[in-house]
């Protein structure tokens, strides 16, 4: 059983919704930020990537980072840009990308869920990201981006979410990226305790992306508990969360590049991946057309890698994963990469991009080699966090990415 709950969602006036619809703070870096807020002050880049408006130098831990995001939120309230809703209510969010749609339901998360595991993770956090959200959320005292959760699909929630977007949205705009994002406001008291009853018969909630987010929001609550540990209804104990069926989720490859061959000449290199891996040269489809199939850019030359069958037979679900096997049989035997959570040798890009990016990242010669990932499944993420189990980092990558701004939850 778990338990999400309507709020009283913090979000934009109509008119300034695409305005301040922003990228969620970890998938641009500073400078791309400072270029798409520079003409446009209501962006909500202004509060998840606040470095933006204080000298470039500034390092992104800084305090002055967290009190700058605190302040350009309250401006952004101040200025009537940002509302309260005057009640709690539910949301629905839709996003369209091309030919792909998703449905999901806006509430807050219950953070107990979490800690007991009703809300299963999949992947660890790294410290120093966790802090910095932990500081952010604390010093705003607001989540300003939403836990992205989903679970298996349940015909009754559907039915709800068909009934909601029958009629007119709130919002209805597309970015600049080309992606369309609508939403509708869920006021109706009998709609809302429907929705939180269905949501009382799901067993498990899975977090897809925002791991460091919902951990963050966990320890905000672990601190305030402290000074108020009787209020159990206070909102820091709940997350912002945007809630999808697993069958509306878009998992797209996490590709890899490497710096360099380790030591080893193009010739070595290939002679021992075909221990482990048969090799097709001039592989013309770039990316694999199914699990345990690679593609492999090298020398301006792109190479087909399928997994022979001593690599995939015989292993629990983390080792069969395609991110396993790339790091068990090359990252680390062959390019001597033991933790990419850390090591600066290797980057992680996003399928979204293309094989163009993979490319242009080698042919560069600042990057040796890049490897194309065939997607893990939602299927696969759901059975990895059943075992309680985690997977290799960046093992996943959706889009369309869910927006920040169009809705943050206060925590007083």
């Amino acid at each position: 059983m778990c338990t999400v709950i309507p709020f009283r969602a913090v979000r934009p006036v109509e008119k300034f919704a695409k305005d301040v619809a922003s990228y969620p703070y970890d998938i641009i870096d500073s400078q791309e930020a400072r270029a798409l807020a520079a003409d446009n002050p209501w962006s909500f880049l202004h509060v998840v990537k606040s470095e933006i408006d204080l000298p470039e130098d500034t390092d992104l831990y800084d305090d002055s980072v967290y009190e700058k995001a605190k302040q350009n939120y309250r401006r952004l309230l101040r200025e009537g840009i940002l509302v309260q809703d005057d009640k709690p209510c539910f949301y629905i969010y839709c996003q369209r990308m091309g030919g792909h749609e998703q449905f999901g339901i806006v509430g807050c998360a219950a953070i107990n869920d979490y800690e007991t595991g009703c809300i299963k993770k999949h992947e660890l956090t790294r410290a120093d990201k966790e802090i910095d959200r932990t500081k952010h959320i604390d010093r705003v005292n607001a989540q300003t981006g939403p836990v992205f959760l989903t679970y298996r699909k349940r015909q009754s929630i559907d039915d709800i979410v068909a009934s909601v977007v029958a009629g007119p949205p709130e919002y209805d705009f597309t970015a600049d990226d080309g992606i369309s994002h609508a939403v509708w406001v869920i006021a109706d008291a009998d709609m809302i305790g429907s929705i939180r009853n269905e949501f009382q018969k799901v067993e498990t909630i899975y977090i897809a992306d925002g791991h460091h987010r919902a951990a963050s929001a966990a320890e905000v609550a672990k601190k305030r508990r402290l000074t108020n540990p009787a209020d159990e209804t206070a909102e820091y104990n709940y997350v912002l969360s945007v809630i999808f069926p697993h069958d509306h989720l878009n998992v797209l490859d996490y590709n890899r590049v490497v710096r360099d061959l380790n030591g080893l000449r193009v010739e070595e290199f290939l002679g021992r991946l075909g221990e482990d891996f048969s090799i097709v040269e001039d592989f013309s489809g770039k990316s694999p057309g199914k699990a345990h199939g690679f593609g492999m850019y090298l020398d301006g030359r792109w190479y087909g890698l399928t997994a022979k069958d001593h690599v995939v037979s015989g292993h629990d679900v983390i080792d069969a994963l395609d991110v396993s096997i790339l790091q068990r049989r090359i990252l680390t035997p062959l390019l001597g990469i033991s933790d990419p959570r850390t090591d600066n040798r290797i980057i992680f890009v996003g399928g979204i991009r293309g094989m163009t990016e993979l490319e242009r990242l080698v042919d560069s010669r600042a990057w040796a080699v890049a490897f194309s990932l065939y997607p893990t499944t939602v299927e696969e993420l759901m059975n990895v966090a059943d075992r309680s189990m985690m997977m290799p980092p960046k093992s996943t990558w959706f889009e369309p990415k869910l927006r920040s701004g169009l809705f943050s939850h206060l925590l007083e």
